[in-house]
């Protein structure tokens, strides 16, 4: 489906300011919003919504359909009566700039604890039915998830492989006897998944009727430790006890030179073909009732994936297997129709990925950090760009505008300077807003730049270091580094280039 010609701001909802730790689905969250209205924006995009994995990241998730209760708005729990003043008071280890995790994570748990044993006495009649009626509508994951967590919180630090094996196997009689056994925690988690659900729509419906469409995030892989894995064995490359034989990443590239070993388990395609990509269309469909338009990370991997033997440390010994190809997205597009996706087709993309891309008609991304390499014909440079494609300064996975020309080649600067007919030296005060510029100009029909860029901010206040496992997604800025000009010069740059005027919520 092609995408008005619309532009927007990447930021993630942790990344906002507020008092208890980490930006969530609060005041902060709306006031956002309003800044992107005034600054002529029309899209919001953000990353996963899941919960956070494995150094944090919201890419390693322990649902692909669950989304993050450290989100969740605190004060509007209290609104509820289901929190006391006194929970709201901050924790001291809470900084302004970086989310502490380790004080995050037990200090909010701690508070949603509270909270639901305070639903579970007062809750209205109406807030019980309303709970009762989304616990039924998502029933289908909600249940695994709920039990998931509940056994994984019995079991910490052990992979759901290696739990009793009636449990790791999913028996029955097994499954009866956890849920008993843990109810309570079962209706912690899913009161949780409820608040935050109800909050985010509203978060959503907010944003959309100021003209502001979510563009939403689905990593291809899904994280080994859960829900998901353990409920659907039958759909990923495990051994006969749940253990991982293989595991996903990509082969050296620009951003490391030993690849990248996410360790994320591979899917088993001849299962998922076999019931119809049933799977993978009730998790799109499901995106797309909390998002507008989506963005499908990694689709080379749809074309094909690098398989990397579970024992290998790096991801440099690996094969190329295929992938599912079109009829994955034919399946989808049967089911749902035309939807508005993205396909994130950056790293090593060869004739087979770019075909698939154009068989799917979704506009693929490109990266200005990367147009400057010397050749005329670099598809990162704007001269290339086509207008079914989504332009950045750079992503997550970048290094800021600031950051990038910081440390930019010399070759990189001279390029840049002779593409613009300016001194190279000149450019580095407003390097961000150049690319800003450059971007928005593009004939391409979506252009986003991360707020950093907005800001001009530098190297430290990146928010993710591919290969790296710890130390990062913990940026945050603060509304006092936010100036009126760079709305107006945001707002101008979006009016000049035409992107002003689309409607785009799905």
């Amino acid at each position: 489906m092609r995408l008005p010609r619309a532009s927007g701001i990447l930021l993630h909802p942790t990344s906002l300011p507020g008092p208890h730790g980490s930006g969530d689905l609060g005041p902060s969250a709306y006031h956002f919003v309003d800044w992107l209205q005034g600054a002529g924006q029309k899209l919001w995009q953000i990353l996963p919504l899941g919960g956070v994995g494995p150094g944090n990241s919201p890419y390693m998730s322990s649902s692909a359909f669950a989304g993050n209760v450290l989100l969740i708005d605190l004060a509007d729990l209290a609104a509820q009566g289901w929190l006391v003043p006194d929970d709201l008071a901050p924790d001291a280890a809470f900084q302004d700039a970086r989310i502490d995790y380790g004080a995050l994570i037990p200090w909010r748990m701690a508070r949603l604890a509270r909270a639901a044993d305070a639903f579970a006495v007062h809750a209205s009649a109406e807030q019980r039915a309303d709970h009762a009626a989304f616990c039924a509508d998502h029933a289908a994951w909600l249940d695994d998830y709920a039990l998931f967590m509940a056994l994984a919180e019995e079991h910490p630090g052990r992979d759901w492989a290696d739990w009793p094996a009636p449990l790791a196997r999913r028996e029955p009689a097994a499954l009866r006897d956890a849920a008993e056994a843990h109810a309570g925690r079962i209706a912690f988690w899913r009161f949780g998944q409820w608040c935050f659900f109800r909050q985010w729509q509203r978060l959503r419906a907010y944003a959309n009727a100021r003209g502001i469409a979510i563009v939403g995030d689905a990593p291809i892989f899904i994280a080994p430790q859960s829900a998901d894995v353990w409920a659907h064995q039958q759909l990923f490359e495990l051994d006969a006890d749940g253990r991982q034989r293989v595991v996903a990443g990509v082969p050296p590239d620009y951003f490391s030179a030993t690849g990248q070993r996410w360790g994320n388990p591979l899917y088993r395609w001849s299962a998922h073909a076999a019931d119809g990509y049933a799977w993978w269309t009730e998790r799109v469909r499901h995106t797309f009732k909390m998002v507008d338009i989506v963005r499908i990370d990694h689709f080379r991997g749809f074309a094909a994936y690098w398989e990397i033997p579970a024992s290998e440390p790096t991801a440099v010994q690996g094969r190329w297997l295929p992938g599912p190809g079109l009829a994955l997205f034919e399946a989808i597009a049967e089911a749902l129709g035309p939807l508005p996706i993205i396909a994130e087709d950056l790293g090593l993309i060869t004739p087979d990925v770019d075909a698939l891309r154009r068989a799917t008609q979704l506009p693929g991304m490109r990266i200005l950090h990367f147009a400057f390499d010397g050749k005329a014909d670099n598809l990162y440079l704007p001269h290339n760009h086509e207008a079914p494609t989504v332009v950045y300064t750079g992503t997550h996975d970048n290094d800021t505008t600031q950051g990038w020309w910081a440390t930019a080649s010399e070759a990189e600067r001279n390029h840049v300077g002779a593409y613009l007919d300016r001194a190279p030296d000149t450019l580095a005060p407003e390097i961000h807003w150049t690319l800003i510029r450059m971007a928005w100009a593009s004939v391409a029909d979506t252009a986003i730049a991360p707020l950093q860029d907005v800001l001009g901010l530098g190297t430290a206040d990146r928010m993710n270091l591919p290969g790296e496992g710890h130390g990062h997604w913990a940026w945050r800025f603060g509304w006092d580094q936010v100036r009126p000009e760079h709305a107006e010069r945001l707002a101008a740059l979006t009016r000049l280039y035409g992107r002003a005027a689309a409607s785009v919520s799905h």
